[in-house]
């Protein structure tokens, strides 16, 4: 069986954000659990949720958050497992405060990030990271990117049949 993923979100907010990343597990068969935790309200559950992932089943870790968007990089303090980040776009900046906060690391604590509000991104990532150790995993991986790129050859093919 997979490893599980662990989705944690620093507010009910982002929620809605996420969706798209628990529906893409859910088509891969990842099992996974959804979090909400705050790297600056509730650290402690923070820290012990990262330091108990591995034990608990988990191979790799989603944190979304917006604003100062410290959950990935706490969170990855406390783990050797992957931590990808989703910055959440935010009405100050559009997301860049995020973004920024979740790729300015220091050395020794990388944390993946994907594009602000990148879902989507997230979950294809870490099924790619968990697909390292799961065969299974990895063949619908593949079926998964030979899909993709069905559909675009399918949307090139098309437009060159159109009349401009």
């Amino acid at each position: 069986m997979s490893k599980k993923v662990a989705i944690v979100m620093g507010s009910d907010s982002d929620l809605d954000t996420m969706r798209p990343c628990m529906k893409r597990l859910k088509e891969f068969g990842v099992p996974f659990e959804t979090r909400i935790i705050s790297a600056h309200r509730t650290p402690a559950a923070a820290e012990a949720l990262a330091s108990g992932a591995a034990e608990a089943g988990f191979g790799v870790i989603i944190a979304a958050a917006g604003k100062a968007a410290h959950l990935a990089g706490v969170l990855a303090a406390y783990t050797t497992l992957p931590v990808i980040g989703v910055p959440i776009k935010t009405s100050m900046m559009g997301g860049l405060d995020s973004l920024l906060s979740m790729v300015q690391m220091p050395k020794g604590i990388p944390v993946a990030c994907v594009a602000v509000d990148g879902a989507d991104n997230a979950a294809i990532l870490s099924v790619q990271m968990l697909a390292l150790s799961d065969a299974e995993l990895a063949g619908r991986l593949g079926v998964f990117k030979a899909q993709m790129a069905q559909e675009v050859m399918e949307k090139d093919q098309k437009i060159r049949m159109e009349e401009f």
